[in-house]
């Protein structure tokens, strides 16, 4: 990629006005969605692309996007962009910390919410193979009942899904997975 792309911060959402670079930037991972396109088939879009805060703030970190607001093109900083994302999201450095490690393994990571955790992961991305794991992040403290692992068992086996906990040590930077893996008997 030659150049930083140029992202717009509006309300809660990066855009990437520019057709091209946002379909040279979903091309990378499949980061964004292009506006009107709920399932894109193809990577080249000419429309503008949307990122959420969390997607946006790891291509701030990588070094891949530049973001300014206003009219007067303001740069906006990582800090203040993390700020944001704080407010818009429950345990959002707990979070981000497992996306950031998802994605440096090169996975693709979108919202979990219709599963009802935290992020769907997939190997090669949205329209090219299923998600084969939904991840919920806790903390180390958090208590995880029997009756929560089978509730996400139940609906990960029903969705042909790999639950997995995801427990984030922000202090020494590490993070424990728990893969359940459902057998009959």
């Amino acid at each position: 990629m030659s150049k930083k792309i140029q992202t717009e911060f509006i309300d809660n959402f990066l855009v990437v006005w520019d057709p091209e670079r946002g379909s040279e930037l979903f091309k990378l991972g499949f980061y964004g969605k292009p506006v009107g396109i709920p399932k894109p088939k193809v990577a080249d879009f000419n429309v503008p692309l949307i990122l959420d805060l969390m997607e946006g703030l790891y291509l701030v970190e990588k070094g891949l996007v530049m973001v300014y607001e206003g009219p007067q093109r303001r740069r906006v900083s990582f800090v203040k962009l993390r700020r944001r994302a704080r407010k818009l999201y429950d345990e959002f450095d707990l979070k981000y910390a497992v996306y950031r490690n998802l994605r440096d393994q090169e996975l693709v990571v979108a919202p979990g919410i219709k599963y009802g955790c935290d992020f769907a992961v997939y190997r090669q991305g949205p329209g090219v193979d299923h998600a084969p794991y939904m991840v919920s992040v806790k903390k180390a403290k958090d208590e995880v009942t029997a009756t929560d692992v089978v509730k996400a068992g139940r609906l990960a086996t029903t969705v042909r899904k790999r639950f997995i906990i995801a427990i984030p040590d922000l202090e020494d930077e590490r993070i424990q997975y728990l893969i359940f893996k459902w057998f009959k008997a």
